[in-house]
């Protein structure tokens, strides 16, 4: 999926960084940072509430190409800042992390990439 049609699913605003060019391959939701060290995924989004500034380092340790901060919560511009340094895209939206997450899976995008064997 394009990052601008998850900005335009998700009715929200680009709040640092470029958007990816790349295609964005799954999703997670979670405000556990714990929970998203346990799913690395290949070019992912990550939708939670989580502001803090571990929110961007755990995502500088997976392939997180956009952090959406759902429920309109806003991150401080230090955040925001060490997501530009990082390349990394921020968002905001207000659905909650439920609407936001049904939004991207109803539209194709997947929570984990099949495995072959």
């Amino acid at each position: 999926m394009k990052a601008s049609e998850i900005v335009r699913l998700l009715d929200a605003d680009v709040l640092a960084g470029p958007l990816p060019d790349e295609e964005i391959l799954t999703a997670c939701g979670s405000d556990m940072m714990s929970d998203v060290l346990a799913f690395p995924k290949e070019r992912m989004v990550l939708l939670t509430g989580l502001t803090n500034p571990h929110t961007v380092r755990t995502s500088e340790l997976l392939d997180v190409q956009i952090i959406v901060f759902v429920r309109g919560k806003l991150p401080s511009q230090e955040v925001l800042e060490m997501a530009e340094d990082a390349g990394i895209c921020i968002l905001s939206t207000k659905h909650t992390l439920y609407e936001a997450s049904g939004l991207l899976y109803s539209a194709g995008l997947p929570g984990r990439l099949e495995m072959h064997s």
